[in-house]
């Protein structure tokens, strides 16, 4: 069943899209006058980002409007260095500075405070909430987690793994509202060690070992934040588990974890860290119809002069908020513009070589990655023949693990339902069952599929037991 085979009205009304083109207009129009501006000065992309601390890409992206050219800061800069007056790029003048202090329109993102991890834990009518849910009954293997022992596949039935995404997301949410109060704190290496095997079981798509060990990750590294040589803990234990909550459509909980996994990451001063929880915020930002600011968001990080070191690490970090630009303009259905960027993300790929980078923090980096992420774009911006021509190129087992070939199958699922290709749409499903089966039990984007195929059409007993399977009634 592992195996897929491929393919050779009346009255004018004021409307969201209507605001959405006079804003592109806008900013389309300021890129126009920076290219003219320029230009004039006889100043190239490249003398141009020198003096104002940009790449000749992105400054050509913003100069054709495909970046949108919205943030104050960037503007100022291009005013700055052409001369032009901030009125005509739309700024406000800077402003008045009393006793020490800018007296304008509030600029900071906002912060949020800490969540205590020990003595927060409510009772009501005498009982703990936490003991209530009926789905942690299901998580038998706490005990063996709390020895710290790795924890394997536990065997459970499928209607088990449907309910592990459940408990997953409860226990993160208990444990950044500092529900936990039995959670030992152990020493910082033993933590570390932990922090290895989540990011294994991530990879792996064990979501019931994640549902013990990211809670107790989040409370540990709360408790020893701010030790000696621990500063990175909090900050990969949150994006981690941002990820996993956009892999369960947990948005509002997962713009709380990206906002600390930020807050942690400028705190610690890593830089790579920080552009990886800009491209977790861009994700969910994109996630909620918020296209041109998920743009920004990931060309801006992109562009970031601290990326720019000689690193590996750096370049692919790059290439992933390039990538997930690309796919930002694919769900706008701009499939031109997903291209172009898709192109230079690999780009950066093919100068960093085969091998994959980032694999932890960023699911990895590579040509094969680049060509897989093409393969959910060609999706997003509609065009399901051009993403399974792209998943023909990709070589599942050249993926760097096995949530990234889940992926692969689902995506290939996704193609061929919109193609309305039945048969081929299940087959996909269940190889990627195959591979993961607790994410393809768990996922809600499996679910929708699972669900619109239900209703579609005629049913196979294939398809009424993974219907079964992933908890939708057949």
């Amino acid at each position: 069943m592992c195996g897929v085979a491929l393919p050779a009205s009346g009255g004018w009304r004021w409307t969201r899209s209507d605001h959405s083109r006079r804003h592109r207009r806008s900013t389309a129009a300021r890129g126009d006058l920076v290219r003219q501006a320029r230009k004039k000065q006889g100043l190239t992309l490249a003398r141009f980002g020198e003096l104002t601390g940009y790449s000749a890409a992105q400054i050509s992206r913003y100069e054709r409007g495909i970046s949108p050219l919205t943030d104050v800061t960037v503007l100022r800069r291009f005013a700055d260095a052409l001369g032009i007056p901030p009125q005509a790029l739309g700024l406000t003048p800077q402003p008045y500075v009393r006793r020490g202090r800018a007296i304008g329109p509030a600029t900071a993102y906002p912060r949020l405070s800490g969540p205590r991890v020990t003595g927060t834990a409510r009772r009501e009518g005498g009982e703990d909430p936490v003991r209530r849910r009926k789905l942690l009954t299901n998580l038998a293997v706490t005990a063996a987690a709390a020895t710290g022992a790795p924890i394997l596949p536990t065997g459970k039935a499928p209607s088990e793994n449907v309910a592990v995404g459940e408990v997953l997301v409860a226990r993160v949410r208990d444990a950044m509202l500092g529900l936990h109060t039995d959670i030992a704190v152990p020493s910082v290496a033993v933590l570390h060690t932990d922090l290895s095997r989540a990011f294994t079981d991530f990879h792996a798509c064990a979501y019931a070992s994640l549902a013990v060990r990211l809670p107790r990750l989040i409370c540990a590294a709360h408790a020893r934040d701010g030790d000696a040589g621990d500063d990175r803990l909090l900050v990969h234990s949150y994006l981690l588990v941002t990820r996993m909550l956009i892999k369960l459509d947990e948005q509002q909980l997962g713009w709380m974890a990206a906002d600390r996994a930020r807050q942690a990451a400028e705190a610690a001063g890593r830089p790579l860290l920080v552009a990886e929880a800009a491209r977790q915020l861009a994700v969910l930002a994109r996630k909620a119809g918020w296209h041109e600011q998920a743009l920004s968001i990931a060309l801006s990080a992109a562009d970031h002069p601290a990326l720019r070191g000689g690193e590996p690490a750096l370049a692919a970090q790059r290439g992933l908020l390039v990538q997930s630009a690309a796919y930002t303009l694919a769900r706008t259905g701009d499939a031109a513009g997903m291209r172009e960027l898709t192109v230079e993300a690999a780009a950066i790929a093919r100068d960093l070589g085969p091998s994959a980078v980032l694999r932890d923090h960023g699911g990895g980096f590579s040509p094969t990655t680049v060509q897989l992420h093409l393969v959910s774009a060609e999706n997003s911006a509609g065009d399901p023949a051009a993403a399974l021509a792209a998943a023909k190129a990709v070589a599942p087992g050249s993926l760097p693990s096995t949530e990234r070939r889940a992926r692969y199958y689902t995506d290939i699922a996704t193609a061929f339902a919109r193609w309305n290709r039945r048969d081929e749409c299940v087959r996909a499903l269940l190889a990627a069952e195959h591979h993961a089966p607790e994410e393809t039990h768990a996922r809600p984007a499996v679910k929708s599929l699972v669900s619109g195929l239900l209703i579609s059409g005629r049913t196979t007993t294939e398809l009424r037991g993974l219907a079964a399977r992933v908890g939708v009634l057949a």
